[in-house]
């Protein structure tokens, strides 16, 4: 049976948000999250309490910031961005996997707009940080575990890199290093054993940046291997102080359901627990979320709207596109109300595929839309990559669910359609009971909604094979709005959860 879900159990900012990298300014936080092939890239997100947070934009959301070739694969793209506040300034280095290698930003405002890049041709690894010393020098710290003294105004490294302490002996993967000055001692947090389920948090302390540095005896200081623990995965984090003098640790996990050997259909997500210090060294406590927030008086922001009807002059910073989004492709200025799509890729097969959609951030939830195929066809879909993805699609004359898994492509369900707006549905569903170890870990349903307001289930198909444990990768679901030939317009999209 699966474990019932609990307070515990239940991400910070959920959906497909990992990597998360956070900072405090004054009395404000503010995270950024890893967006692989997705444009805009890294979204930024603010809170008042590390609990509930509200996306005020994307840092990279001009195409001279992010630059992704039209055949970049999925899960390219930009990887494990850190944020840092230094000097009345906003940092932000991340890197590009697929051609311009790490690259900085800067700010004063994370809301943006955020600068052009500033190129670090001599950093050479994923998962950059930066920290800053007392006399300004500014350290850049990669996966592998390597360093380098670097320029962050001009991009230029000073001195050779060197190898830094890389975990436990024989881990595989020693990645996602953050490097702090707290109280007498600089330490160095990683991540090690792979992405997977032996992801961990570990971490060593020395008395200059550069080291050497001594490991925690008690590493890892953060892991769920071999736990029944609801949320698995765990890794890739981040420290913060919190206004009362409190720590705080944010980090990635996953939330597997379904038989053996779990499923992770959301992708990875981003979780919140609180950290002591004994000895001088960090203590991670039980996970916290929303129900069982920190101690300090929450001011939730307003939600997020889960409808969206094309009213305003672009997109929200929540709809995020396939490597690219042109704008003659994709507009809310052509027809009022509405958004238009224009199809260049024929199917959702294609990388080059006019797409828009948002995360998909409940294991129970609906979506519908209202679409005009008269010029085209397109529709409703749930995307992990060009290999893996169902969607709901009409044309003038017929409604259909197309299921590509792996290689196979088919129709797995049609019905006529009398013409005109169409009003198409997606939801999906956890299996609450395993009744036998093969059991996936939830189904996706498509629905049209009939002109009397019923809706109509046309299939209902497995959940496991739009899953990470399928698909590979490190995304998660995406839910939206595409087009396949022609010009497609929508009317109207709404999001609707269930409690989880």
């Amino acid at each position: 049976m699966p474990s019932a879900p609990d307070s515990a159990s239940i991400p910070v900012i959920p959906g497909f948000h990992p990597d998360p990298s956070v900072c405090r300014a004054g009395e404000d936080y503010y995270l950024v999250c890893s967006s692989f092939e997705y444009y805009p890239g890294i979204p930024v997100f603010h809170s008042r309490d590390l609990v509930h947070w509200t996306q005020i934009g994307n840092a990279l959301d001009r195409p001279d910031q992010l630059r992704l070739p039209p055949d970049a694969h999925s899960s390219g793209g930009l990887y494990a961005p850190t944020l840092r506040y230094h000097d009345g300034r906003f940092w932000l280095i991340v890197t590009n996997v697929n051609g311009d290698g790490n690259l900085l930003f800067t700010a004063t405002d994370p809301a943006g707009p955020w600068s052009d890049p500033v190129r670090l041709p001599g950093v050479h690894g994923i998962d950059p940080d930066l920290a800053w010393d007392e006399h300004g020098t500014c350290w850049c710290t990669v996966a592998g575990i390597s360093q380098v003294r670097i320029d962050p105004r001009t991009g230029e490294t000073l001195g050779e890199p060197r190898r830094l302490w890389s975990g436990a002996p024989g881990a595989k993967t020693p990645e996602a290093p953050h490097l702090y000055r707290i109280g007498a001692y600089w330490y160095l947090l990683i991540a090690e054993g792979g992405t997977e389920r032996c992801h961990g948090v570990s971490i060593a302390r020395a008395r200059t940046p550069d080291g050497p540095f001594e490991p925690c005896p008690a590493n890892p200081v953060l892991t769920h291997r071999g736990t029944d623990h609801p949320v698995q995965n765990t890794g890739h984090a981040d420290l913060v102080q919190g206004p009362d003098g409190s720590w705080w640790m944010v980090f990635l996990g996953v939330r597997p359901r379904g038989g053996s050997p779990d499923w992770h259909v959301l992708g990875r997500e981003t979780f919140l627990a609180p950290v002591t210090w004994v000895d001088d060294w960090p203590v991670v406590g039980e996970l916290t979320s929303a129900r069982t927030p920190p101690p300090w008086p929450l001011r939730p922001p307003a939600e997020a709207p889960v409808r969206d009807d094309f009213d305003g002059g672009g997109l929200a910073p929540g709809w995020i596109s396939p490597r690219i989004r042109r704008e003659e492709d994709c507009t809310t200025g052509e027809r009022a109300g509405w958004l238009t799509l224009r199809a260049r890729g024929q199917s959702l097969d294609d990388t080059d595929v006019t797409f828009v959609g948002r995360r998909q951030q409940h294991l129970s939830c609906r979506a519908w839309t209202l679409l005009d195929p008269a010029e085209g066809s397109g529709g409703l879909a749930v995307r992990l990559d060009e290999r893996h993805h169902y969607e709901i699609e009409a044309t003038a004359s017929e409604v259909r669910v197309v299921a590509r898994i792996g290689p196979l492509r088919s129709v797995v369900a049609s019905r006529p359609s009398a013409g005109g707006p169409v009003v198409l549905g997606v939801g999906t569903t956890p299996v609450q009971e395993i009744t036998d170890p093969r059991d996936g870990p939830d189904t996706v349903a498509f629905y049209v909604r009939e002109a009397d307001g019923t809706r109509t289930e046309l299939v209902r198909l497995d959940g496991r094979y739009l899953s990470t444990e399928v698909a590979g990768g490190f995304t998660g679901r995406v839910i939206g709005l595409y087009a396949s030939a022609g010009t497609v317009r929508f009317d109207w999209f709404d999001y609707e959860p269930y409690e989880d």
